[in-house]
Formats: structure tokens, C-alpha cells, sequence
């Protein structure tokens, strides 16, 4: 791999504009079969967005061996995916790393992160894998449009600069509109509306939550592991999601907040949201109850603010006994029956009062893109301009956090390379 020098009467193979994931692998893809590659980033470096995934360490992928479950993470957008992850799937993805000598290694619900804990790793295999190829490189390349010479079918991308580079394929692999400061700054979506493409409204699909309560704001950097969320609005119940929460000095994030906050960001168009956050959704009221009075009755002369801290994280205490009005000076054996019936229901139901959602700079994926009934899935070819080829985040199709953004990249990365 190496940093090319442009010739505009030059014409080649492929051209891939964006050197993230789903750019990267499609250039070494391409490059493999034989193909004169260029690829072009606006950045002065490859993968800067890459390198920040996963706070740093990457999660690669979602182990979901099995296609069917898979596709069904990706809400409707199954019947397009089918063929692609049929050529390049979660199994190919872990052998693709792994033989090129990362490892990897399974967390909680399906993550696939490198054994390192470093996104660096992923880089080193991507970068290898283009060099490798003689993949060449032009960075610092803001393109400007695109567009199709009807004569000769070549892709004809202009630069910023002036320059104007011919190819027989272009493969748009820009992203979105998530972490604008990496360059995903949406302007690939404006030379594809410009040739046609129909471009579905961008919005921000995975999002930390920020809230109104100041109490939660007051406890940043507080996990909660097995808890349950409910959204409601006018009262009425809206989604039920399980897993993890971070509190954070703005409002809530993690896993479990990201995937809620598409929903969410929908509900807050049309009034107050509230979301009930229940500390132990394995138990009912009654067996919360009793595991209360227990340890109660086991620290009778304790003060019951010394004594919660046994049964929640210490950091909720104080929040907890404000929200239920109840006195945590109070003795354990003297704490009233109505006050030991308000503890349980706000740890079954603590109010967390939605004020929005953060915006593009701390979105990890967005949603919105071409629509995915204008691409062939088998080859991730346009179906309105021959030879232009569109991957990763340029499509429409929402996804959930846990690794299926980037699986996304890798396949149809690698079926826009093997097809160009």
C-alpha cells in the first residue's frame, strides 16, 4: 500500500471513496482479485473513525453464526441482507481476523472484541490486508461529486481540488452522519441524491440519553448491570428493554440506553417521556419486599441509610431515600411499614425523565441513508447507475450496538470488493 500520486488521464479498476471498515475491506477485497485500486480519505489518516469504536477496543462483531438470527437484529432489512451475508457472514468475519493473527474473544451478549482490547489491532490487520493487495492510497482527498460519463461508463469523481479521477467502479463507502469529527459528515449522501439515489432522512439511530433529574447526573460513571427499562408516555407503556445502564453527567448511556434511543428520540416529538428504571426485575414486589425487611430485621440498630448500600449500589442510597421521602436516619427496626412499601416500589420503578437525546457528536451509528430497495444486495450495486457500488453506513438499515454495525462493513465491504 502506498500513497498515490493522481494522473487525471489514468483509469482505474476501482476507486473506493472512505477508508473505514466497510471502505478498507472492500479496497483489499478488490485488490485480491487482481484489481488497480485506489482508495481515497479525506482524512490526513486511515480508520480514524475505526480506531474510536467501541471506546477504543472494537467490537467486531456479534457471534450469530446462524444467518436467519442475525438478519432479524436488523429490524425488516432481512429480505435485502440475505444474499450479502450469504457470501460474508459472522463466521467469515472471525476467520478473516483470525487468520491473519488476531484473535478474538466473546463477552456478554454475542460481543466479539480482539483479544488485545485494542481497535488497533483490527487496523493492523485491514492496513496489512491492503498493502498486502497494492492497494494505493490517497489521503487528505476531499471528493466533491460524482458522476457518470455516458460514453465510456466511467465513474468520474471530482476532488476538491480540482482534480478529476476516472474509474471503471466506485465503490462509496463515506458512512454517515455519526461522529463528525472522524469526517462522517454526510457528504456521500449528497452526490448519491445528486445522481438519483433516493436518500432516506438521516437521524441519529444510537444515542446516550440526557435526562432531567439532577440526582442521576450526580452519579456519572455508576453501572448497573441486570436492569430492566421501561419507556412511558402519558402513561402509557411503550418499550421494555434488559441489560446494562451508565450514568453519566448528562443522563444515561450503555448498551441497553443506546438501543432504546431511536424509540425514544420518536416519543420525545410528541411529549414528555418518562423512563422507569427497576433495580430488580427478577423479583416481584412481595419477594423485594422481603428481602428488605430481611436484612432489616439482620441490622435492626443499624440506620437504614447505612444499611440499603447491602442491597443497591451506595451511590443510589441517598437518591432513593429523597425520591420515596423517606428518612434514612431512621432506625432499621423502627422504619414504618408504608415507608418500607415506597423503598420497593421506586427500586421496582425509579423515575428517569427524558429531556432528549445527544446529537451527531456523540452518536455511535445513524440511522437514514440510501434506500436499500435501490441496491443489489448479491453484488451491493446500484441499481440506477452502473459500476457504483454502496456500503456500510451509506445504506439505510438500522441496527442495534453489539457489533452488528461494523458486521454490516465487513460484509458488504467485502461483497462491493469481490463484485467491483
Amino acid at each position: 500500500m502506498m500513497q498515490a500520486k493522481t494522473k487525471t488521464d489514468h483509469v482505474w479498476d476501482v476507486v473506493v471513496i472512505g477508508a473505514g471498515p466497510a471502505g478498507m475491506m472492500a479496497a483489499g477485497r478488490a485488490a485480491e482479485h487482481g484489481r488497480s485500486v485506489l482508495l481515497l480519505e479525506k482524512n490526513p489518516i486511515l480508520g480514524k473513525k475505526l480506531l474510536i469504536t467501541g471506546g477504543g477496543r472494537c467490537n467486531v462483531t456479534n457471534n450469530k453464526p446462524e444467518i436467519r438470527t442475525m438478519l432479524e437484529t436488523y429490524k425488516g432489512n432481512d429480505k435485502f441482507l440475505f444474499s450479502a451475508f450469504s457470501q460474508f457472514g459472522v463466521e467469515d468475519t472471525l476467520h478473516f481476523f483470525n487468520q491473519r493473527g488476531m484473535a478474538t474473544k466473546e463477552e456478554a451478549e454475542g460481543r466479539v472484541f480482539p483479544v488485545s482490547n485494542k481497535a488497533q489491532s483490527v487496523w493492523d490487520v485491514l492496513v496489512r490486508y491492503m498493502k498486502e493487495g497494492g492497494v494505493q492510497v490517497q489521503t487528505c482527498a476531499v471528493v466533491s461529486s460524482l458522476s457518470l460519463d455516458i460514453t465510456t461508463k466511467h465513474i468520474r469523481i471530482q476532488l476538491k481540488d480540482k482534480t478529476e479521477i476516472k474509474a471503471q467502479s466506485c465503490i462509496v463507502a463515506t458512512g454517515g452522519t455519526s461522529r463528525p469529527e472522524t469526517g462522517s459528515t454526510g457528504e456521500g449522501f449528497r452526490w448519491l441524491k445528486k445522481i438519483g439515489h433516493t436518500i432516506i432522512d438521516n437521524n441519529f439511530a444510537l444515542v446516550p440519553i440526557a435526562l432531567k433529574d439532577a440526582w442521576a447526573k450526580k452519579i456519572g460513571g455508576v453501572t448497573l448491570t441486570d436492569i430492566k427499562l421501561t419507556t412511558f408516555q402519558n402513561g402509557e407503556k411503550q418499550e421494555v428493554h434488559k441489560g446494562k445502564l451508565l450514568f453519566t453527567h448528562f443522563g444515561i448511556s450503555g448498551p441497553t440506553v443506546l438501543n432504546m434511543s431511536k424509540g425514544i428520540g420518536e416519543l420525545v416529538q410528541y411529549g414528555e417521556v418518562m423512563i422507569a428504571l427497576d433495580l430488580f426485575p427478577k423479583l416481584d414486589h412481595g419477594a423485594l419486599k422481603q428481602k428488605l425487611q430481611t436484612l432489616l430485621i439482620a441490622e435492626s440498630n443499624k440506620k437504614l441509610k447505612n444499611t440499603l448500600n447491602k442491597l443497591i449500589p451506595s451511590a443510589l442510597v441517598s437518591p432513593i431515600l429523597e425520591l420515596a421521602n423517606v428518612n434514612g436516619e431512621t432506625a432499621n427496626h423502627s422504619v414504618r411499614r408504608e415507608d418500607r412499601i415506597k423503598l420497593v416500589s421506586l427500586m421496582k420503578a425509579i423515575p428517569l425523565n427524558v429531556k432528549g437525546l445527544l446529537g451527531a457528536d456523540k452518536a455511535v451509528v445513524s440511522s437514514g441513508g440510501v434506500a436499500p430497495e435501490e441496491v443489489n444486495f448479491k453484488t451491493m450495486q446500484s441499481r440506477l447507475v452502473p459500476n457504483l457500488y454502496i456500503t456500510g453506513d451509506a445504506l439505510n438499515i438500522d441496527r442495534p450496538s453489539g457489533g452488528y454495525s461494523l458486521q454490516l462493513c465487513w460484509t458488504t465491504g467485502f461483497v462491493a470488493g469481490s463484485s467491483s
